[in-house]
């Protein structure tokens, strides 16, 4: 009776786990209907581990917080249309969801209400007035219905990224039917994914262009994103569409092009996107840091000036679930008081980056500073303060190389005060001899 009541505590425990671990999604969408129309995304999004909890965006009882915990980890937002969330949501608290470290994924249409817009302007996006799609009269589908707005993404317009979008190179074109988004090219944060072409442009299809189009060109982005200084991330796309079944299983033939592909590369997008955004990719972490003076194991109390010092730093990087030694060649560390005094590359030594140098010539608190930002991985930072101090009066050297023609001046006077002093006294000049 006891054995079996304690397997079912057990199992009870384990069940609690791994919903706490795996049950962090939230998906807001305009009507359930989304979740049958584009099941092909969240189910591989099921299959990876997340436990999805499907609600409508108007839903009066939405929380993110409960007991001043955050409920969810992820946010997904398949709600275009909404003006304003239902329950104690509201763009606040999703720029605080950010500023916690949640991460979110959007994706609008042509239809983008007003809680979008204002999350996208929180992120240093704007998208285009309603009812407008991204247009390119040379680069749509064949299936398209007459406007050009079924629009043919090439891959090679995603950014040098593998950590976000994957291999662009053995992916195929991507479908796109949505409206575009324009970045701010000051808002270092920002992240431009997918450009359209150059000869795209963003505008209302059903009216007569009277005024210069919101975007144009390569400045009409396709997918654009956010990685904060917390290195929350959160993902916008114009297209609700381009994560649906119908184009996951869509084929791919540009107007005027013999080329024909069987599937789009929307899913193969799709799930690098998502992997990167929910922090399944592109992810650092710092192990196991060490510093000591060359020919020792242990980490001095503080350092003298001139001394030879090994560090050491591992660097890890998560990689299908499992933590594995990161490979780099371009990881740096910089010694700084309060500007750096050294600045040396880590060379790969086994599982650490290790560096070797001499402490210069200035006392002082100093910090080893492995500050490491590459496109599409977490901002990695570390940082560890030690003392260094001058040489004590028993460390000066004796005789000093270069002081040796001080040294020659001075008993080189020496001497020749002594010999003008014997000359001085003993010399007797020939007017004192005796006639």
């Amino acid at each position: 009776m006891t054995s079996t009541l304690s397997l079912s505590l057990l199992a009870i425990v384990s069940f609690f786990g791994s919903a706490l671990c795996y049950g962090e999604t939230l998906v807001l969408v305009d009507n359930l209907a989304t979740r049958e129309t584009h099941s092909l995304f969240f189910k591989a999004l099921q299959e990876r581990g997340f436990q999805l909890a499907f609600k409508t965006a108007d839903d009066p009882n939405l929380t993110l917080i409960k007991y001043g915990e955050y409920l969810y980890k992820h946010l997904i937002l398949f709600s275009p249309s909404v003006e304003e969330f239902g329950g104690s949501i509201s763009v606040q608290s999703l720029t605080d969801f950010v500023d916690n470290g949640g991460n979110v994924l959007v994706a609008t249409s042509s239809d983008v209400g007003d809680a979008i817009r204002e999350f996208a302007a929180e992120c240093g996006l704007e998208f285009d007035e309603a009812g407008s799609y991204v247009i390119d009269h040379l680069n749509y589908d064949v299936k398209d219905e007459g406007q050009h707005s079924l629009v043919v993404a090439n891959p090679e317009n995603l950014i040098n990224a593998p950590a976000i979008v994957g291999n662009k190179q053995t992916l195929n074109p991507i479908l796109f039917e949505g409206t575009g988004i324009i970045s701010d090219q000051n808002n270092p944060l920002v992240l431009d994914i997918l450009m359209a072409s150059s000869t795209a442009y963003s505008y209302n299809p059903s009216k007569k262009i009277t005024e210069y189009p919101h975007a144009v060109g390569k400045n009409t982005l396709l997918i654009s994103a956010l990685q904060a200084r917390n290195n929350a991330r959160v993902l916008f796309t114009g297209s609700l569409s381009l994560f649906s079944d119908k184009f996951f299983r869509s084929g791919v033939q540009k107007v005027g092009s013999t080329n024909q592909f069987e599937k789009s590369g929307n899913e193969a997008l799709a799930t690098a996107l998502s992997k990167w955004v929910f922090k399944e990719e592109g992810v650092l972490r710092v192990g196991i840091v060490e510093h000591h003076i060359a020919g020792e194991k242990e980490a001095p109390a503080f350092y003298t000036i001139m001394d030879d010092v090994v560090y050491s730093i591992e660097i890890e990087k998560l990689q299908n679930g499992v933590w594995v030694p990161y490979e780099a060649d371009d990881v740096q560390l910089e010694f700084v008081r309060i500007d750096p005094f050294v600045r040396t590359s880590l060379k790969k030594e086994g599982k650490k980056f290790v560096a070797k140098f001499r402490i210069p010539d200035v006392y002082g608190v100093f910090k080893f500073v492995v500050d490491y930002h590459r496109l599409g991985l977490t901002h990695l930072y570390n940082s560890t303060q030690v003392s260094v101090r001058p040489l004590q009066h028993t460390q000066y050297e004796r005789f000093i190389r270069s002081a040796y023609p001080y040294y020659f001046s001075a008993f080189s006077m020496m001497l020749g005060v002594f010999i003008f002093s014997c000359v001085f006294l003993y010399h007797k000049d020939g007017k004192d001899k005796p006639e």
